[in-house]
């Protein structure tokens, strides 16, 4: 009877957690970034990067807690937007890594 009892529980658990595994949750920010052009891309980073400074340079002092918090939420964003901007970098030491292996290889 205990045996029957686990035997439901279990199946009941990996029929709730299959769906969440299937679910592939899209980011809105890459999406945006995928669609848009080398020069658009340019021109975003520049306005993200202006406005950092302008929220940087402001006297954040007399603003409300509101305010102050609405300030950080963007500058979050804008952060995460200019991550999925970033294209890929390699170190110095990966170069080396690559250039070793391939000498290795061929």
């Amino acid at each position: 009877m205990k045996y029957r009892f686990y035997l439901q529980l279990l199946l009941f658990f990996m029929v709730i957690t299959a769906g969440n595994l299937q679910a592939k949750v899209k980011n809105p920010i890459k999406e945006k970034i995928a669609a848009m052009t080398e020069d658009q891309k340019r021109q975003r980073a520049e306005e993200i990067k202006h406005r950092v400074y302008e929220i940087k340079e402001m006297d954040r002092s007399k603003l409300t807690k509101e305010d102050r918090r609405a300030l950080r939420h963007e500058l979050r964003d804008l952060k995460k937007e200019e991550k999925a901007n970033e294209g890929i970098y390699l170190s110095i030491g990966a170069i080396i890594i690559i250039i070793l292996l391939l000498i290795l290889i061929l």
